[in-house]
């Protein structure tokens, strides 16, 4: 009996993303990156925010087009609602990012992927940022993410993928660990 070898094709140019890792070793500093977005308020708390370019290896990069966002708050924050949250950007980042990954290592481990689904939920009390209590935090107390994810793989291949994405993911980084933050006025 015969079995024809199928191609994993999750749309991830595994060879090219390694060719990099192998190529940044040899220059590190290339491999220091500056990402940037720029955001004007337009009104109450309505911004509109756009991505376009970064900074790597070694030049001003840009993006193949640019990405425009609207930033504000719901109704029931007696605004206008003309987009999602700055809180709810944080979570489509850490979405995104974390599916990304798992697309780069299931292709990288020869796992098709069917679907991925992701579900994130972060959980405040706006008490914080409202002002009414000091010893409110401002921001998450606790973020949860779920997927949904159907390959042909094991439950415990796709457990090592989501736990080898999380190991990778900048985003994930950025919420779990201290960042310097620093705000200033030109």
């Amino acid at each position: 009996m015969h079995t024809a070898e199928r191609a994993i094709d999750n749309g991830v140019n595994v060879a090219a993303l390694l060719d990099a890792r192998q190529a940044l070793a040899q220059a590190p500093e290339a491999a220091r990156f500056t990402w940037r977005a720029h955001c004007d308020w337009v009104n109450g708390t309505h911004s509109h925010a756009v991505v376009e370019d970064f900074h790597g290896l070694g030049e001003t990069q840009q993006h193949r087009s640019r990405f425009a966002f609207d930033i504000d708050h719901p109704e029931v924050f007696a605004a206008e609602d003309h987009g999602p949250t700055p809180v709810e950007y944080v979570l489509l980042g850490l979405a995104g990012c974390l599916t990304a990954g798992i697309a780069a290592v299931a292709q990288n481990r020869e796992i098709q992927l069917r679907s991925v689904k992701a579900t994130v939920e972060g959980e405040m009390d706006i008490q914080g940022i409202l002002g009414m209590d000091s010893d409110v935090r401002n921001g998450f107390d606790a973020v949860r993410v779920s997927y949904e994810i159907d390959a042909d793989a094991s439950r415990e291949a796709i457990e090592a993928l989501v736990a080898q994405s999380q190991k990778r993911s900048a985003v994930y980084d950025i919420l779990t660990n201290p960042t310097h933050v620093e705000v200033s006025v030109k």
